[in-house]
């Protein structure tokens, strides 16, 4: 995604300088963040963010949002696009979507490494695991592709419900909001009510329209950002995969 994110880059920069208008650059998790905020009406959630470039625990905490857990090799939703391409499922619409519709008709349910490590995740030895399996299960007939997306989903989804919960206890939180792309995910939705509902808790989540990346989650925590005053020097205004969510000074919360 480099080439079109510098591109967008260059004409906002172009366009700032010919009409002297001031630039705001955005964090993108803090857009999906903001965004979630917004449409659902969340006050102060624990957020979990999921996506194919990342899987973070978020809390907001004295002007920062503050990471209490994340995965530390690949993120959920490259685990689940990689293992789409295992069992040779269709990028049309997108391998996650038809991992999630398979994982509706799966019946039997294959024991994975379950990788939770404190309030970190990891993901790659799952997928590991499950591609050295598939093939022998799958031509044994001991399994079908809907199993394995099944389990592989009942797997990594279990794993993203405990360490969301445990944020929740730690901070005394009764609320929780799922961002990302991997967060239109019904079955996600569905075991994290179900979690949240059991300790009083609620739910907050969104559909595809707001989910998955578009750039009106940029535009509306850009003008959050402007309202407070944050403007961005023109010489700053490049495009990087290691800003972070907990560099980002949010002053337009207290």
């Amino acid at each position: 995604m480099a080439a079109p994110l510098i591109s967008v880059a260059i004409a906002a920069r172009t366009l700032s300088l010919l009409w002297g208008k001031p630039l705001v650059a955005v964090n993108h998790c803090i857009g999906h963040i903001e965004m979630g905020r917004m449409i659902t009406g969340a006050v102060n959630p624990i957020v979990l963010y999921v996506s194919g470039g990342n899987t973070q625990v978020i809390a907001y905490s004295e002007q920062r949002y503050r990471i209490f857990g994340e995965a530390i090799d690949i993120a959920v939703g490259n685990c689940l696009d990689r293992f789409a391409r295992i069992v040779n499922l269709s990028n049309d619409p997108s391998p996650g979507y038809n991992v999630e519709q398979c994982a509706k008709r799966g019946k039997n349910f294959i024991e994975l490494p379950y990788g939770v490590k404190g309030m970190d995740v990891s993901f790659s030895g799952i997928l590991s695991f499950i591609e050295t399996i598939a093939k022998e299960k799958l031509d044994t007939g001991e399994v079908t592709v809907d199993d394995l997306c099944f389990s592989l989903q009942e797997t990594l989804f279990a794993m993203l419900v405990e360490i969301t919960e445990r944020a929740m206890a730690h901070i005394g939180s009764q609320e929780v909001l799922i961002v990302g792309g991997v967060g239109c995910n019904a079955r996600l939705q569905q075991m994290m009510e179900s979690m949240t509902k059991d300790r009083g808790g609620h739910l907050f989540a969104t559909d595809e329209r707001f989910c998955i990346d578009n750039g009106l989650m940029i535009a509306q925590a850009g003008v959050l950002m402007y309202k407070a005053g944050y403007t961005t020097p023109l010489e700053q205004t490049t495009c990087t995969q290691r800003f972070r969510t907990d560099e980002v000074h949010v002053i337009w919360r207290d």
